[in-house]
């Protein structure tokens, strides 16, 4: 999530959604990954050079549109990412029962670093519950002046090196994210011949 949802958060949540199609296959159609703004130039495709950068990262800007962050988006999200401590803020402000699901996107990953990736479970449901789970664990141990490096930096109006910059950021902070959920595949266990397998993990937001 970020404010005019036409930059950073379409470059996070097209990222995710590649990341996942690629490690998870077809099991990655039942994650769900958006975003919204909290000002959002609704309707907006995105904006171009960050569009040019998702696109050398292997991301696809097609078909994107911008929109604005609800409350009911957040309380069915099982895991909230955002751009900067100031749309956190906003985010629990307007629905206060995500506080311990909603990290800045720098935060989470920081976080990460305390977590045993290699003890959370092998499906990609109960996986994504336990690593969100786990971030929250490690939330008292950062220090204060950890947090000054939260923010990701807006880069409407700037060159595209400065979208570069950015996106070079958001890959850095989320791929280990990605990783650490989609580790083997995190696949569900095999099905018996004639059963039918229904996976249906968390909906992560990267709003």
């Amino acid at each position: 999530m970020c404010t005019g949802n036409i930059c950073r958060s379409p470059m996070g949540e097209r990222l995710t959604r590649a990341h996942l199609d690629d490690a998870l296959g077809a099991s990655a159609a039942g994650i769900s990954v958006t975003s919204a703004g909290t000002s959002a130039v609704v309707g907006r495709e995105m904006e171009p050079s960050s569009a040019a950068v998702l696109a050398g990262l292997g991301g696809n800007p097609d078909g994107f549109h911008a929109r604005q962050l609800t409350a009911g988006m957040a309380e069915t999200a099982d895991l909230i990412l955002t751009m900067t401590r100031r749309h956190r803020r906003s985010v629990l402000k307007l629905a206060p029962r995500t506080m311990f699901r909603t990290y800045t996107l720098r935060e989470a990953a920081d976080l990460l670093d305390g977590v045993d990736v290699s003890g959370l479970p092998a499906g990609i449901d109960s996986r994504g519950t336990a690593l969100v789970s786990a971030l929250g664990g490690q939330r008292a141990t950062r220090r204060r002046g950890d947090r000054e490096q939260d923010d990701v930096f807006d880069p409407i109006g700037h060159h595209g090196s400065v979208h570069q910059d950015v996106g070079d950021m958001i890959v850095e902070a989320l791929h280990p994210l990605l990783e650490a959920l989609c580790a083997d595949g995190a696949q569900s266990d095999v099905p018996g011949e004639g059963d039918t397998q229904w996976i249906v993990p968390p909906a992560f937001r990267v709003a």
